[in-house]
């Protein structure tokens, strides 16, 4: 295999990996399954109808774009709902949740956790 050809087949696994952790990320984000949704205590003293209409927000997000989404993983968003900006984020951790996920790709070894928050929180 020549360099071009390597460097092919590397590009191939890397975007197959990403497309992985991009559907595992969007399963949760959407369907709330393979993680933790998490809310912080700014958007929880809101109340209703806000907590709702956030986690609404998010699960409705797809504004995904090469300049909010460099790596292609939708693990992060931003936008404003209600009058509140908030941020979104999805964390790897390893499955005992003490410390990075060896790997992203592999729900065996991940726990992700989602967390919405207000942007002034982050």
């Amino acid at each position: 295999m020549d360099s071009h050809e390597q460097q092919s087949f590397a590009q191939n696994e890397h975007d197959e990996r990403m497309a992985v952790i991009r559907e595992l990320n969007d399963r949760l984000r959407v369907q709330r399954k393979g993680g933790q949704l998490f809310v912080t205590h700014g958007v929880c003293c809101l109340g209703e109808p806000y907590v709702p209409a956030m986690i609404g927000a998010v699960i409705d997000f797809d504004e995904f774009s090469a300049e909010n989404d460099p790596y292609g993983e939708h693990d992060f968003g931003a936008l404003e709902v209600l009058g509140h900006k908030i941020f979104w984020k999805i964390d790897y951790f390893d499955e005992h949740m003490d410390c990075a996920s060896p790997d992203p790709a592999d729900a065996n070894v991940t726990s992700r956790i989602l967390t919405i928050m207000l942007a002034s929180e982050y």
